[in-house]
C-alpha cells in the first residue's frame, strides 16, 4: 500500500481514498485493492468511499448522550444497561444505553415496559444541567473547525466544512474524524459522524453505523434511498406515512419519480419538496442559530391528580421551571399555552396572550390558573404542560406599570430569589405556593 501524508495529501479525481479513524488519516491502496488494516497503525475502522474527500457537510450525533454522559460520571456503570428517565411507573425512558437496546428497551418507551425486557437495567433520572455542560463544550469544539455550525439539539448537530480544508490541513472527513477522537477522549462520550453533500443525506448517513458510526453517502445518495420506507425522511410521522401508504407510496423510489406536477397534484404544496427529498436533494443551507419558537415545561404525575390544590401546586412548580428557561435562553414569552392530558388520555390545549412580555413565574401563574378554568375537580389528570405562546427580548420583559405600583418591587424581588438559587442551588428558597402536603 502506498501510504500518504497524514490527513493532507492531494488527490485526484480518480483517487479511491480511505480513511482511517484512529490515527486519523488518509491512505491510498496499492492498486485500488479493498484494505483491512491501516498501514499506519494497523486500525481496523475504516472508511472508503469514492467522494470521500470531496464531501463537505458533516452531521455529528451523540450516541445514547444521556446514558453515555452517566457513564462517564460512574465508570462503574460502564457494562451495566443503563436507563435514563422517569423514576416511576409512568415516567418514560429518555435514553437507553445501547446494551439495555440489545433487550428491546429504547427511547420514548414507558418505563415500565423497558424495565420488563430489561429487568437487570440501572435506572437513573435525568440530569439536565449536567447534559447541557457536555453539550456545550463539544458545541465548542465544533465551532472551532467552522463558524458554520447549527445545532439541531442537545445532541445533535450539523457543520458545513466548506472551504476549510488549507486551515485545518485536512479534508473535511479528517476534520471531522479527528473531532470525535477528541469528544471521546476528553469527554467521554461517543459520537457517530455522517459525511454528505447536504444536510438531510448527512443526518441519514449519520445513523448508518452507530454507535462510534461513520457514513458517507455521496452520488448514490438517491440509489441507497429508493428501497428505503417512507417513514425514513425525517419529519415524516406515523400519520403522514399511512397518507402515502394509501396512495401506494410505501418506498421512496415511487416518491422520487414524481414530477413536481404530479407530486404537487398528488401530495399537495408540499409535495414537490418531499419528492425532491426522496431523491436526496436539499439545498438547505446550514445556518449557525436556529430561531427558538417556543420554551415549554411539562410533567407526567405518577398517580392521577384530581384536587384543584394540588394541581395548582403542580402547576406553579412548572411556571417556574418555565420562567428559568425562559430567561436562561434570553427570552419572554408574550403569551402562554397549557395542555392537560386526562387520566383517559384525552389531550386539550388552551391558551391566552400578556399586554406586554413577562418572564416573572407570578405572571406566568396567574394567567395560568385562569387557564385551567372551574372543571378542574371534576376529572383526573395524568400530565400537565406549560409553554410559551410567541418569544420576545429578555430586555422587553415586565417594563414599569403605572396602573401597578407593585410591578418593579415584584421584578426586584425575583431577581434576589434568582440570585440566591444561582449562588446556592434552587431549594435555598421556596415560594409559598410550592409548600404543602402531596
Amino acid at each position: 500500500m502506498a501510504v500518504g501524508r497524514r490527513g493532507d495529501h492531494q488527490l485526484s479525481e480518480e483517487t479511491t481514498s480511505v480513511l482511517c479513524r484512529d490515527c486519523p488519516g488518509l491512505f491510498i491502496p496499492l492498486r485500488q485493492t479493498v484494505p483491512t488494516r491501516c498501514p499506519v497503525c494497523g486500525s481496523r475502522r475504516l472508511v472508503a468511499h469514492p467522494d470521500l474527500v470531496h464531501l463537505a457537510i458533516a452531521h455529528v450525533d451523540c450516541d445514547a448522550f444521556f446514558a453515555s454522559v452517566e457513564k462517564q460520571r460512574r465508570p462503574e456503570l460502564t457494562n451495566l444497561p443503563l436507563l435514563v428517565g422517569g423514576i416511576g411507573d409512568r415516567g418514560v425512558v429518555s435514553t437507553a444505553c445501547y446494551i439495555a437496546r440489545l433487550n428491546g428497551a429504547r427511547s420514548a418507551m414507558s418505563m415500565r415496559r423497558a424495565r420488563e425486557l430489561c429487568p437487570d437495567a440501572v435506572i437513573l433520572p435525568p440530569d439536565m444541567n449536567a447534559y447541557r455542560a457536555v453539550s456545550a463544550r463539544i458545541r465548542e469544539l465544533m465551532c472551532e473547525l467552522t463558524p458554520l455550525v447549527e445545532v439541531r439539539s442537545i445532541d445533535e448537530a450539523t457543520l458545513d466544512l466548506s472551504g476549510t480544508e488549507q486551515i485545518h490541513g485536512a479534508p473535511p472527513c479528517v476534520t471531522v474524524a479527528r473531532l470525535a477522537l477528541i469528544v471521546e477522549r476528553k469527554l467521554g462520550v461517543t459520537i457517530s459522524i455522517g459525511l454528505a453533500a447536504n444536510p438531510l443525506m448527512s443526518k441519514l448517513a449519520a445513523s448508518i453505523d452507530k454507535p462510534r458510526g461513520f457514513g458517507v453517502i455521496g452520488s448514490e445518495a438517491r440509489e441507497w434511498l429508493a428501497e428505503k420506507p417512507v417513514r425514513i425522511l425525517p419529519g415524516i410521522g406515523k400519520a403522514q406515512e399511512q397518507a402515502l401508504h394509501r396512495q401506494g407510496f410505501v418506498h421512496l423510489a415511487g416518491l422520487a419519480a414524481l414530477s413536481n406536477t404530479e407530486a404537487l397534484r398528488r401530495l399537495g404544496p408540499r409535495g414537490p419538496s418531499l419528492a425532491a427529498r426522496a431523491r436526496g436533494e436539499d439545498d438547505r443551507a446550514v445556518t449557525p442559530l436556529r430561531p427558538t419558537k417556543s420554551v415549554s415545561a411539562e410533567k407526567t404525575f405518577s398517580t392521577d391528580i384530581s384536587n384543584p390544590m394540588i394541581l395548582e401546586r403542580e402547576l406553579w412548580e412548572l411556571c417556574e421551571q418555565l420562567a428559568s428557561r425562559l430567561r436562561r435562553k434570553g427570552f419572554a414569552a408574550t403569551g402562554i399555552s397549557l395542555k392537560l392530558r386526562t387520566a383517559a388520555f384525552r389531550t386539550t390545549s388552551r391558551a391566552t396572550t400578556f399586554i406586554s412580555p413577562t418572564v416573572l413565574p407570578d405572571r406566568l401563574f396567574s394567567a395560568a390558573r385562569d387557564l385551567l378554568g372551574d372543571g378542574i375537580g371534576k376529572e383526573s389528570f395524568r400530565l400537565l404542560g406549560l409553554g410559551s405562546n410567541g418569544l420576545a427580548p429578555l430586555a422587553v420583559a415586565d417594563p414599569p406599570d403605572l396602573a401597578d405600583a407593585g410591578s418593579q418591587t415584584r421584578v426586584a424581588m425575583q431577581h434576589a430569589i434568582d440570585t440566591l438559587r444561582n449562588r446556592f442551588g434552587n431549594d435555598v428558597i421556596k415560594r409559598g405556593r410550592s409548600v404543602g402536603t402531596r
